[in-house]
């Protein structure tokens, strides 16, 4: 299976001809969605679904089919009831066939921003051993290849991203979630999770670059 950034916390997995898109929101690349099999949404917030532009890919492929919480799927079929059959629910403990991809759901909210402010719905995706965990840091809770860490964000210390990093003891870890980060901010972050510093619980930190396929197990 290959793995790809598309930019912030998207990424791409290919495997045997199947596409499958987590994440395409508003700081990806613009095709991200282009030639998808199948879309995950882990939440509502821009930076994870451009709702415009996936409604686009959906009316352009007729086969494209999207999982995502309840509030992403009412938004998408907002105005567009013709795409419910395509797009579906996602919830903790599902178990799905995305595009023929085996995805389990792990999850039911957003990471703390501030008491102040209102927890969203956010799941998480394992598949093939790849984790999203959207804008939270569920663990679910059984082996992963691959954790996609967030590694900026509001609600994010790095200190947290270390120690979710360390509590999933993934094999590899990939940082997403950057897009608010200054080149100078991705070399601090990188230099803090690699090896001769705080580390990533002992997995390999790689950053491919955005574009580029990474060969995942």
């Amino acid at each position: 299976m290959e793995l790809t950034r598309l930019g912030h916390a998207c990424v791409r997995l290919e495997r045997d001809g199947a596409r499958l898109v987590i994440d395409p929101g508003v700081w990806s690349a613009p095709d991200a969605a282009e030639g998808a099999d199948a879309v995950l949404v882990t939440h509502e917030h821009v930076d994870h679904v451009d709702v415009g532009r996936l409604r686009e890919a959906l009316d352009a492929r007729s086969a494209l089919e999207v999982w995502a919480p309840q509030p992403v799927v009412d938004a998408l079929c907002a105005d567009a009831e013709h795409l419910r059959a395509r797009v579906h629910a996602a919830a903790h403990g599902d178990v799905l066939d995305a595009g023929g991809f085996e995805v389990e759901v792990f999850g039911e909210t957003h990471a703390l921003v501030h008491p102040d402010l209102p927890r969203i719905a956010n799941v998480a995706y394992l598949v093939g051993g790849v984790l999203h965990p959207g804008d939270s840091f569920t663990e679910p809770g059984r082996p992963v290849e691959v954790l996609l860490l967030p590694v900026a964000a509001p609600w994010l210390r790095l200190a947290d991203a270390v120690d979710y990093a360390r509590a999933v003891a993934a094999r590899r870890v990939v940082p997403i979630h950057d897009a608010m980060l200054s080149d100078v901010g991705v070399g601090v972050v990188d230099r803090l999770l690699g090896p001769k510093a705080l580390g990533a619980g002992g997995a390999e930190y790689v950053r491919p670059v955005d574009g580029e396929p990474l060969t995942v197990s």
